[in-house]
């Protein structure tokens, strides 16, 4: 009878997921090789890190083979409201914007508009011979640090960029562009951006990092808008049109947005102890970086997509080998994350790549790929299991996306 009841009010949770006559089915976990009672252990982990204050709330999804199995809201979407977490809520992705940008470019690339090998400086004439910061000394040694002291830069040089930036580099975040080393603190960056149009043939005159290809440094607000930028010279639309006609009207993500309606400001989710009026206001700049705020549901929708092989509610946005080429390792060893200590792991077009799960410590099986945004949302696919997660948090607390995806993990019994 519990299992049951469970069950029921499971299925009437589901029902919110339904838009515009388009559905991804729900079904018992049991009849896609899951377990109800492990997922369960999602809610309890959820409420653990809630109760010690980690997190304020989340929203947690679940599916496999092409159907939803968990969806749930968890803790508060407004503290001082006291205000329960709705599954409708709407949360700023931050850097899970990346992804909608892969797939986009990902498009340009079938429709052979554009070329992962092409030059940056094809489409934006202003980013040729580019320059590369590096050491003065050793002199003969062209060596760019990782980081480097803000208030105390170390004695250096230029030295010309020995390939152009690419494409790929962009996607892959081997440019060298605005990664935070000492090139971008030399050069500094615009705090003001009108439009792609109009900002991106600035950077042309940055300093670069280091040489591009030659590692892997997150490029997290600019080497993207890049892309998009490019996207909108070769598809002749805007990228904030392109993405809605193109991503985001076929897979029904009716609550993702740029500029979020001010009807729907009332499901945004309140962030505890932060300031969210730089998120909150209209903006011209649409970048391929950040800036989208979207609901569970629609980044469900977004992942299934790509588990389909590029294909949801009829609607083929890619192939399934461009899929494919968007989730693989292109970087052969280069990829060691944030701390450069990474294993285990590849970087493909916009996301991180599973490659050995135990070297990684991951959760995931080999071949799933997905990214994450820094106020806490992330989202995966996961080819071998045929299975998507999406997590929305509103505070980057590692521990509970863990225990989430550790959940999912268990849950898999077949």
């Amino acid at each position: 009878m519990h299992l049951r009841t469970g069950l029921a009010a499971l299925a009437a949770a589901f029902a919110t997921i339904t838009v515009h006559g388009a559905e991804i089915p729900t079904a018992e976990a049991e009849s896609v090789g899951m377990s109800t009672e492990r997922l369960q252990r999602i809610d309890t982990a959820m409420q653990r890190h809630i109760d010690a204050g980690d997190i304020q709330g989340a929203v947690t999804a679940v599916a496999r083979r092409g159907k939803v199995v968990h969806f749930k809201a968890h803790g508060l979407m407004d503290v001082e409201a006291e205000r329960p977490m709705a599954q409708d809520a709407i949360f700023i992705m931050m850097s899970s914007t990346k992804p909608v940008l892969g797939v986009a470019a990902m498009m340009m690339i079938e429709e052979g508009l554009i070329r992962p090998s092409d030059p940056v400086e094809k489409y934006i004439p202003e980013f040729a011979d580019m320059q590369v910061a590096v050491l003065a000394e050793p002199a003969d040694e062209d060596v760019s640090p990782f980081r480097v002291d803000r208030e105390n830069p170390p004695a250096h040089r230029l030295v010309p960029a020995e390939t152009p930036i690419t494409i790929q580099h962009l996607l892959t975040h081997t440019s060298g562009l605005a990664s935070g080393g000492l090139g971008s603190l030399l050069s500094g960056l615009q705090a003001d951006r009108d439009t792609l149009a109009g900002y991106i043939p600035t950077l042309g005159d940055m300093v670069l990092d280091f040489q591009p290809g030659s590692r892997w440094t997150y490029s997290g607000g600019t080497g993207l808008d890049v892309v998009a930028r490019i996207i909108e010279i070769v598809s002749g639309v805007p990228y904030d049109e392109f993405v809605q006609t193109r991503i985001l009207d076929p897979l029904e993500m009716t609550d993702t947005h740029y500029n979020l309606p001010s009807a729907k400001e009332s499901r945004r989710v309140a962030i505890a102890g932060r300031d969210l009026s730089r998120w909150m206001g209209e903006t011209t700049y649409f970048s391929g970086s950040y800036g989208l705020s979207s609901t569970a549901k629609d980044y469900l929708h977004f992942e299934q997509m790509l588990l389909n092989g590029g294909e949801l509610f009829g609607h083929r946005l890619l192939s399934p080998r461009s899929v494919a080429m968007m989730g693989s390792d292109h970087l052969d060893g280069l990829y060691r994350g944030f701390t450069q200590t990474a294993k285990g792991q590849g970087f493909g077009y916009t996301v991180s790549v599973i490659l050995d799960p135990i070297a990684a410590d991951s959760r995931r099986s080999a071949g799933a790929f997905g990214w994450g945004g820094a106020f806490g949302t992330r989202s995966w696919t996961d080819p071998v299991e045929e299975l998507v997660g999406v997590i929305m948090l509103q505070q980057p607390y590692g521990p509970a996306q863990y225990d989430f995806e550790n959940a999912v993990r268990q849950a898999i019994i077949d």
